[in-house]
């Protein structure tokens, strides 16, 4: 893999890592205020679908490596 194509998945997974942390952070002020179940489980579905983003990325840019 390119150094410029490596350099832009770190890049993106740092963008997806903070989005994923003001996601956590936003769920949990909304829990705080009341807000309604519904609302909540949706941020908690799109925080994970942003999770399973962020995990995908990772394995690109560190192979798994059968010894």
């Amino acid at each position: 893999m390119a150094d410029q194509d490596q350099a832009e998945l770190r890049m993106s997974a740092a963008k997806l890592r903070q989005e994923h942390e003001d996601y956590d952070a936003a769920i949990n002020a909304m829990i705080k205020v009341g807000c309604d179940a519904l609302r909540v489980q949706r941020m908690k579905k799109k925080k994970l679908a942003i999770k399973d983003t962020l995990t995908k990325i990772e394995d690109q840019i560190i192979p798994d490596i059968i010894a």
